[in-house]
Protein backbone atom coordinates (compact mmCIF):
# COMPACT_ATOMS: atom_id res chain seq x y z
CA UNK A 1 0.00 0.00 0.00
CA UNK A 2 1.59 3.33 -1.07
CA UNK A 3 1.82 5.77 1.84
CA UNK A 4 -0.70 9.26 1.57
CA UNK A 5 0.73 12.82 2.25
CA UNK A 6 -1.79 14.94 4.06
CA UNK A 7 -1.45 18.90 3.59
CA UNK A 8 -2.46 21.01 6.19
CA UNK A 9 -4.13 24.16 4.22
CA UNK A 10 -6.84 24.91 6.11
CA UNK A 11 -5.23 28.26 7.91
CA UNK A 12 -5.49 31.77 6.73
CA UNK A 13 -2.24 33.40 6.71
CA UNK A 14 -2.86 36.04 9.05
CA UNK A 15 0.91 37.74 8.65
CA UNK A 16 0.90 37.01 5.34
CA UNK A 17 -2.25 38.68 4.85
CA UNK A 18 -4.23 36.59 3.06
CA UNK A 19 -5.14 32.56 1.62
CA UNK A 20 -1.02 32.02 0.44
CA UNK A 21 -1.80 28.59 0.06
CA UNK A 22 -3.69 29.78 -3.45
CA UNK A 23 -0.88 32.01 -4.34
CA UNK A 24 1.05 30.90 -7.31
CA UNK A 25 4.50 31.46 -7.22
CA UNK A 26 6.22 29.04 -9.45
CA UNK A 27 6.82 30.07 -13.37
CA UNK A 28 3.93 28.96 -14.57
CA UNK A 29 2.10 29.92 -11.77
CA UNK A 30 2.42 26.74 -9.51
CA UNK A 31 1.32 27.07 -5.97
CA UNK A 32 3.79 26.27 -2.97
CA UNK A 33 2.17 22.79 -2.37
CA UNK A 34 2.50 21.83 -5.81
CA UNK A 35 5.86 21.49 -5.85
CA UNK A 36 5.82 19.15 -2.79
CA UNK A 37 2.67 17.35 -4.74
CA UNK A 38 4.99 17.14 -7.93
CA UNK A 39 7.94 15.75 -5.10
CA UNK A 40 5.76 13.18 -3.31
CA UNK A 41 4.39 11.91 -6.91
CA UNK A 42 8.10 11.42 -7.73
CA UNK A 43 8.90 9.30 -4.59
CA UNK A 44 6.09 7.08 -4.92
CA UNK A 45 3.33 8.16 -2.83
CA UNK A 46 -0.15 7.15 -3.95
CA UNK A 47 -2.77 9.75 -2.65
CA UNK A 48 -2.92 13.37 -1.97
CA UNK A 49 -5.50 14.37 0.97
CA UNK A 50 -5.80 18.31 1.56
CA UNK A 51 -7.59 19.65 5.11
CA UNK A 52 -8.99 22.62 3.99
CA UNK A 53 -12.01 25.19 5.27
CA UNK A 54 -15.12 23.55 4.04
CA UNK A 55 -15.78 27.52 2.95
CA UNK A 56 -12.95 27.82 0.05
CA UNK A 57 -13.14 24.40 -0.80
CA UNK A 58 -14.44 24.91 -4.15
CA UNK A 59 -11.87 27.70 -4.51
CA UNK A 60 -9.35 25.34 -3.11
CA UNK A 61 -10.31 22.52 -6.17
CA UNK A 62 -11.07 24.97 -8.94
CA UNK A 63 -7.56 26.67 -8.52
CA UNK A 64 -5.16 24.43 -6.85
CA UNK A 65 -6.50 20.78 -7.39
CA UNK A 66 -7.77 20.82 -10.68
CA UNK A 67 -4.07 21.45 -12.38
CA UNK A 68 -2.62 17.60 -10.92
CA UNK A 69 -6.00 15.64 -10.66
CA UNK A 70 -4.82 13.18 -13.46
CA UNK A 71 -1.46 12.86 -11.65
CA UNK A 72 -2.46 11.66 -8.47
CA UNK A 73 -5.96 10.35 -6.58
CA UNK A 74 -7.50 13.42 -4.20
CA UNK A 75 -9.54 13.15 -1.70
CA UNK A 76 -10.47 16.68 0.86
CA UNK A 77 -10.86 16.66 4.85
CA UNK A 78 -13.02 19.27 6.49
CA UNK A 79 -11.44 21.14 9.15
CA UNK A 80 -14.38 22.51 11.00
CA UNK A 81 -14.77 24.18 14.61
CA UNK A 82 -17.96 22.24 15.26
CA UNK A 83 -16.79 19.01 14.42
CA UNK A 84 -15.30 17.92 18.17
CA UNK A 85 -15.05 14.86 19.76
CA UNK A 86 -16.17 13.23 23.65
CA UNK A 87 -19.41 15.04 23.23
CA UNK A 88 -18.13 18.68 23.29
CA UNK A 89 -19.45 21.98 21.73
CA UNK A 90 -18.14 24.62 20.13
CA UNK A 91 -18.38 27.85 21.92
CA UNK A 92 -20.14 30.25 20.22
CA UNK A 93 -18.54 33.77 18.55
CA UNK A 94 -14.99 31.28 17.75
CA UNK A 95 -13.30 31.92 14.85
CA UNK A 96 -9.77 30.17 14.89
CA UNK A 97 -9.70 26.74 13.89
CA UNK A 98 -8.72 24.21 16.61
CA UNK A 99 -4.69 24.08 15.21
CA UNK A 100 -2.54 21.67 13.51
CA UNK A 101 -3.55 18.50 15.86
CA UNK A 102 -6.99 19.23 14.90
CA UNK A 103 -6.25 19.45 11.87
CA UNK A 104 -4.50 16.30 11.16
CA UNK A 105 -7.47 14.29 13.02
CA UNK A 106 -9.83 15.83 10.70
CA UNK A 107 -8.59 13.23 7.92
CA UNK A 108 -9.09 10.34 9.90
CA UNK A 109 -12.60 9.16 7.80
CA UNK A 110 -10.24 9.09 4.71
CA UNK A 111 -7.01 7.84 5.62
CA UNK A 112 -5.95 4.11 6.34
CA UNK A 113 -2.67 3.65 5.20
CA UNK A 114 0.62 5.21 6.15
CA UNK A 115 0.84 9.05 5.70
CA UNK A 116 3.26 12.11 5.99
CA UNK A 117 1.73 15.38 6.64
CA UNK A 118 3.14 19.08 5.60
CA UNK A 119 2.05 22.54 5.85
CA UNK A 120 0.91 23.94 2.81
CA UNK A 121 2.37 26.77 2.52
CA UNK A 122 5.97 25.39 2.98
CA UNK A 123 8.64 24.38 0.67
CA UNK A 124 10.47 20.90 1.22
CA UNK A 125 12.37 19.89 -0.89
CA UNK A 126 12.64 16.35 -3.15
CA UNK A 127 15.02 14.53 -1.03
CA UNK A 128 12.08 14.83 2.20
CA UNK A 129 9.65 12.88 0.44
CA UNK A 130 12.04 10.26 -0.87
CA UNK A 131 12.94 10.05 2.84
CA UNK A 132 9.45 10.03 4.20
CA UNK A 133 8.35 7.35 1.56
CA UNK A 134 11.08 5.14 2.64
CA UNK A 135 10.08 5.57 5.63
CA UNK A 136 7.00 4.78 5.81
CA UNK A 137 6.93 1.92 3.60
CA UNK A 138 9.28 0.12 6.11
CA UNK A 139 6.68 -2.45 7.85
CA UNK A 140 5.69 -0.98 11.23
CA UNK A 141 4.83 -3.40 13.73
CA UNK A 142 6.68 -2.46 16.77
CA UNK A 143 5.28 -1.08 20.12
CA UNK A 144 5.45 1.72 20.60
CA UNK A 145 4.87 2.78 16.65
CA UNK A 146 7.61 4.09 15.48
CA UNK A 147 6.76 7.68 13.59
CA UNK A 148 9.17 10.14 11.98
CA UNK A 149 10.04 13.75 11.48
CA UNK A 150 12.02 15.61 8.94
CA UNK A 151 14.57 18.06 10.49
CA UNK A 152 16.11 21.07 8.79
CA UNK A 153 18.61 23.39 10.04
CA UNK A 154 17.42 26.36 11.74
CA UNK A 155 19.55 28.74 10.10
CA UNK A 156 18.22 27.64 6.91
CA UNK A 157 14.44 28.06 7.63
CA UNK A 158 14.89 31.78 9.02
CA UNK A 159 13.39 34.50 7.02
CA UNK A 160 15.18 38.58 5.70
CA UNK A 161 11.89 40.27 6.27
CA UNK A 162 10.62 39.41 10.21
CA UNK A 163 10.94 36.58 12.82
CA UNK A 164 9.56 33.80 12.82
CA UNK A 165 8.54 30.96 15.20
CA UNK A 166 10.25 27.87 15.09
CA UNK A 167 10.01 24.11 16.75
CA UNK A 168 13.44 23.43 18.19
CA UNK A 169 14.08 19.46 18.50
CA UNK A 170 15.88 17.93 20.83
CA UNK A 171 17.44 15.06 20.01
CA UNK A 172 18.70 11.60 21.77
CA UNK A 173 22.09 10.02 20.88
CA UNK A 174 20.01 7.23 18.57
CA UNK A 175 18.42 10.11 16.49
CA UNK A 176 14.91 9.91 18.16
CA UNK A 177 13.59 12.51 19.30
CA UNK A 178 12.86 13.89 22.94
CA UNK A 179 11.20 17.07 22.60
CA UNK A 180 9.74 19.73 20.56
CA UNK A 181 10.12 23.22 21.99
CA UNK A 182 8.69 25.93 20.31
CA UNK A 183 10.79 29.15 20.40
CA UNK A 184 8.92 32.63 18.97
CA UNK A 185 10.58 36.18 17.92
CA UNK A 186 13.68 33.94 16.07
CA UNK A 187 15.70 36.42 13.69
CA UNK A 188 19.15 36.38 12.46
CA UNK A 189 22.10 38.34 13.90
CA UNK A 190 25.49 38.88 13.93
CA UNK A 191 25.96 36.08 16.05
CA UNK A 192 23.62 33.36 14.22
CA UNK A 193 19.91 32.82 15.13
CA UNK A 194 18.73 33.95 18.34
CA UNK A 195 15.26 35.17 20.19
CA UNK A 196 13.95 37.21 22.73
CA UNK A 197 13.59 35.05 26.11
CA UNK A 198 11.28 36.45 28.83
CA UNK A 199 12.89 39.41 29.16
CA UNK A 200 13.83 40.35 26.78
CA UNK A 201 17.23 39.40 26.34
CA UNK A 202 18.33 38.25 23.37
CA UNK A 203 19.18 34.34 23.79
CA UNK A 204 21.57 32.88 20.54
CA UNK A 205 20.70 29.49 19.03
CA UNK A 206 22.76 27.28 17.17
CA UNK A 207 22.57 27.65 12.94
CA UNK A 208 22.33 23.85 12.15
CA UNK A 209 20.14 23.21 15.55
CA UNK A 210 17.45 20.61 13.99
CA UNK A 211 14.66 22.76 13.56
CA UNK A 212 11.03 21.29 12.65
CA UNK A 213 8.71 22.61 9.95
CA UNK A 214 5.69 20.25 10.86
CA UNK A 215 6.76 17.33 8.46
CA UNK A 216 6.14 14.51 9.85
CA UNK A 217 5.50 10.70 9.48
CA UNK A 218 2.71 8.87 11.09
CA UNK A 219 0.79 5.32 10.99
CA UNK A 220 -3.31 5.98 11.22
CA UNK A 221 -2.51 4.62 14.80
CA UNK A 222 -2.05 8.79 16.04
CA UNK A 223 -5.50 9.18 15.24
CA UNK A 224 -6.54 7.34 18.62
CA UNK A 225 -3.81 8.93 20.66
CA UNK A 226 -4.61 12.77 18.86
CA UNK A 227 -8.53 12.17 19.83
CA UNK A 228 -7.28 11.04 23.45
CA UNK A 229 -5.03 14.06 23.84
CA UNK A 230 -7.51 16.89 22.25
CA UNK A 231 -10.31 15.67 24.86
CA UNK A 232 -8.03 16.51 27.66
CA UNK A 233 -7.16 19.47 25.60
CA UNK A 234 -10.94 20.62 25.14
CA UNK A 235 -12.16 19.31 29.11
CA UNK A 236 -9.97 22.63 30.52
CA UNK A 237 -9.29 25.06 27.41
CA UNK A 238 -12.55 24.83 24.96
CA UNK A 239 -13.73 28.07 26.24
CA UNK A 240 -10.50 30.06 25.58
CA UNK A 241 -11.51 31.74 21.95
CA UNK A 242 -7.44 31.55 20.74
CA UNK A 243 -6.84 28.26 22.08
CA UNK A 244 -5.39 25.79 19.55
CA UNK A 245 -3.84 21.95 19.64
CA UNK A 246 -0.94 22.26 18.09
CA UNK A 247 0.64 18.54 16.49
CA UNK A 248 4.24 19.52 17.85
CA UNK A 249 2.77 19.67 21.44
CA UNK A 250 0.74 15.97 21.15
CA UNK A 251 3.32 14.27 19.45
CA UNK A 252 6.00 15.16 22.42
CA UNK A 253 3.24 14.12 25.11
CA UNK A 254 3.06 11.25 22.95
CA UNK A 255 7.15 10.19 23.08
CA UNK A 256 7.09 11.50 27.00
CA UNK A 257 3.89 8.88 27.81
CA UNK A 258 5.69 6.00 25.71
CA UNK A 259 2.96 5.43 23.09
CA UNK A 260 5.10 6.49 20.02
CA UNK A 261 8.88 7.03 19.15
CA UNK A 262 9.43 9.37 16.47
CA UNK A 263 12.74 9.12 14.50
CA UNK A 264 14.23 12.48 13.13
CA UNK A 265 15.21 12.34 9.75
CA UNK A 266 17.81 15.18 8.59
CA UNK A 267 17.02 17.12 5.32
CA UNK A 268 19.95 18.09 3.42
CA UNK A 269 17.58 20.76 1.36
CA UNK A 270 16.89 24.38 2.02
CA UNK A 271 13.40 25.08 3.46
CA UNK A 272 11.32 27.54 1.30
CA UNK A 273 8.27 29.13 3.10
CA UNK A 274 6.09 32.65 3.16
CA UNK A 275 5.95 33.97 6.29
CA UNK A 276 5.97 37.74 5.71
CA UNK A 277 4.42 39.07 2.19
CA UNK A 278 7.96 40.54 1.62
CA UNK A 279 9.38 37.02 1.49
CA UNK A 280 7.97 36.50 -2.12
CA UNK A 281 10.15 37.65 -4.21
CA UNK A 282 13.06 35.36 -2.61
CA UNK A 283 10.29 31.81 -3.20
CA UNK A 284 9.93 33.20 -6.97
CA UNK A 285 13.80 33.79 -7.42
CA UNK A 286 14.73 30.55 -5.71
CA UNK A 287 11.93 28.08 -7.68
CA UNK A 288 13.00 29.66 -11.25
CA UNK A 289 16.59 29.02 -9.96
CA UNK A 290 15.70 25.31 -9.62
CA UNK A 291 13.94 25.25 -13.35
CA UNK A 292 17.37 26.81 -14.46
CA UNK A 293 18.96 23.85 -12.82
CA UNK A 294 16.01 21.65 -14.04
CA UNK A 295 15.53 20.73 -11.14
CA UNK A 296 11.89 21.32 -11.86
CA UNK A 297 10.53 21.53 -15.39
CA UNK A 298 9.08 25.06 -16.39
CA UNK A 299 5.44 23.96 -16.11
CA UNK A 300 4.93 21.31 -13.62
CA UNK A 301 2.02 19.87 -14.86
CA UNK A 302 2.80 20.66 -18.92
CA UNK A 303 3.24 16.49 -18.83
CA UNK A 304 2.32 15.31 -16.21
CA UNK A 305 4.53 14.60 -12.94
Amino acid sequence: MKPTLLILAAGMGSRYGGLKQLDGMGPAGETILEYSVYDAIRAGFGKVVFVVRREFHQEFREKVSSRFARSIQIDFAFQEMDALPGGFQCPPGRLRPWGTGHAVLSARPVIAEPFAVINADDFYGASTFLHLHAFLSEPNVSWPPAFCLVAYELAKTLSDHGSVSRGICAVDGKGFLRSIEERTGISSGEDGPGYPDTVGQRQSLPGDAPTSMNCFGFTPLIFDFLESQFCDFLETRVLEEKSEFFLPTAVTTMIKRGQAKVKVLRSSDSWIGVTHADDRPAVEARLRELVTQKVYPPALWANGA
